[in-house]
């Protein structure tokens, strides 16, 4: 659904912003100071236009969601109730389906939803009838993501003034004062800071201080400024990005100059107090203003690197909220993360929804029946794959290694995996001479030959399939996706939206390039959890993981 713009700029005014932009990027590089409110202005607006349009239903998530509404909802944009209605519904029904556990060590799921309903008026203490600050009275659990924790834990609760609860753990007790000495703790020697550094445990190349993260830290120090050692931290931590911003007024992350490490820096200046003209920050006679506005592309965003083959989502909506955050200082408005300026809404019992396209599913694809419906396993009461593993076996798309046992945590092969995908589709088994070592009498040969004829499967060479090799996780992503053609869903995956989805893991680069947009779709469709910090794509899978991703795939399907 396409979300009508509310304010329209005129035709004028839409030809001088073009002007002034190429004037900008091809002519000479404005400072700044010349860089008028008005045109500051004027780029916000296009981009909260583009924003409101791409983001017409705000999901919860990393991208599309909490932080293109914080950005929209902090702007001088006019954006229809309906659409942060259609957001706090959507986060309500998620929430609900999760029982209020977002995750169990990404803690940050929590602030990022307290952030975004804060900035559109919504109480985060009672979501469906849970408290989403609740979880953040538990110092222990919410550093165990690194330092992101306690900081995006401080921002989000000061965000709203909002009081930390009793713990159910009194020695894991957090309060205030331990997440900004946690912060505090973590520094490095040249000032800076990392996401997993500043620790006697930390390797040689976590203790290299990173732009971004730094720049996160004084953003959750911002307000504890008055404590003496806050202070001398924020200083030293001002210092090096100081030393570290580049001529261009910008800054990079592993090697890349990119447009989120600015917006990060811009952010936390913006909520210091700190000029953005200051000495200090401006370089060749550019500051992060001008860097910033070097990404951006009228009508469009803004991409990820100047390099780069196309606007990034993510990269738009990091650039947007910080130059929201330049402007609200510019107005001498409260800054982009202190929020009790923001009116309180009243709850409403709207409902939105959203159905995505499907194509026809391939006509030799069946629905698995039941006929075992009570079988289960010794070896996997409690576990959390219970559900798909009984569901599956019920259906016989999975046998256990003996009647009782199903040994979740022993790896899958090749030949395994493709006999699972051929029964999970209901595929008819089909002979292939393709490969040499797949002998025509083995119990895998008519499974194997059935998943390359249908393309699921390809071999390891034009004749060799390996049919005894283990699966890693992002073959395994690769053949799930080729399976959930067949079943009818669009697999097509942009790179820049492949970049987007895979960004939010710490080691998405490890992952093949091959495999990258298998891998998106995957997360994208929740056949892979988003809830994991990694990827672990040269991992080999387990049959439990192979179970959950089969039963993913048959539930989106609808051949459940």
């Amino acid at each position: 659904m396409k979300v009508a713009r509310c304010k329209k700029m005129k035709v004028i005014e839409r030809q001088s912003l073009w002007l002034w932009v190429l004037i900008l990027c091809f002519v000479t590089r404005i400072s700044v100071v010349s860089v008028s409110e008005q045109q500051l202005d004027q780029v916000i607006e296009d981009t909260a236009i583009y924003m409101h349009k791409t983001v017409s239903n705000p999901q919860v998530g990393f991208v599309g969601g909490e932080w293109a509404v914080l950005g929209l909802a902090r702007s001088d944009y006019h954006v229809p109730n309906d659409y942060y209605l259609t957001y706090y519904n959507n986060v309500e029904t998620y929430v609900k389906e999760k029982k209020g556990v977002l995750h169990h060590v990404k803690l940050t799921e929590y602030s990022r939803l307290i952030l975004a309903l804060t900035a559109i008026g919504y109480d985060p203490r009672d979501v469906g009838g849970y408290d989403l600050t609740y979880p953040l009275n538990d110092f222990d659990k919410t550093i165990q993501q690194g330092i992101n924790g306690p900081i995006f834990a401080l921002i989000a609760l000061d965000s709203g003034a909002y009081t930390i609860s009793d713990s159910d753990n009194p020695s894991a007790q957090a309060t205030r004062d331990k997440y900004v000495d946690e912060i505090l703790r973590r520094q490095l020697e040249d000032g800076g800071f990392s996401l997993f550094g500043g620790l006697e445990t930390s390797s040689t190349k976590k203790q290299v201080s990173d732009p971004d993260i730094t720049a996160m830290a004084l953003q959750a120090l911002a307000k504890y400024q008055k404590r003496n050692d806050v202070k001398k931290v924020i200083d030293e931590a001002l210092d090096f990005l100081s030393k570290v911003q580049n001529d261009e007024g910008g800054y990079s992350s592993w090697g890349k100059e990119n447009v989120e490490s600015t917006a990060q820096v811009a952010v936390a200046l913006t909520e210091l107090g700190v000029s953005v003209t200051d000495k200090r920050f401006v370089k060749n006679g550019k500051t992060v203003v001008d860097n910033l506005l070097e990404f951006y592309t009228p009508g469009e965003g803004f991409l990820h690197t100047e390099d780069g083959t196309g606007v990034n989502q993510m990269a738009t909506e990091q650039a947007f909220y910080a130059l929201v955050a330049i402007q609200r200082a510019q107005q001498k408005k409260q800054s982009l993360y202190r929020m009790t300026d923001v009116e309180q809404r009243d709850k409403a019992s709207l409902t939105s929804t959203s159905v995505a396209g499907k194509k026809d599913k391939h006509p030799d694809v069946q629905l698995r029946p039941v006929v075992l419906p009570k079988k289960t396993f010794d070896d996997i009461k409690g576990h959390r794959a219970k559900l798909a593993i009984d569901s599956l076996a019920a259906r016989q798309i999975i046998q256990g290694k003996t009647q009782t046992e199903f040994k979740p945590n022993m790896h899958v092969t090749r030949s395994e995996f493709a006999t699972m995908l051929v029964q999970a589709l209901g595929l008819p088994k089909q002979s292939t001479n393709q490969f040499r070592d797949v002998p025509a009498k083995s119990w895998y040969a008519t499974s194997v030959g059935a998943a390359y004829n249908y393309g699921i499967i390809h071999g390891q060479s034009r004749t060799v399939f390996n049919p005894n090799g283990t699966i890693t996780r992002e073959e395994a992503a690769v053949m799930i996706a080729r399976a959930a053609k067949l079943t009818g869903n669009d697999i097509d995956v942009s790179e820049v939206q492949m970049r987007d989805m895979l960004a939010q893991f710490s080691d998405y680069m490890e992952a093949s390039r091959w495999a990258r947009t298998s891998l998106a779709f995957c997360y994208q469709s929740n056949l892979l959890s988003q809830q994991d910090l990694t990827i672990r794509p040269r991992e080999a899978i387990k049959r439990y993981e192979v179970a959950q991703m089969l039963y993913n795939l048959l539930d989106v399907s609808q051949l459940l």
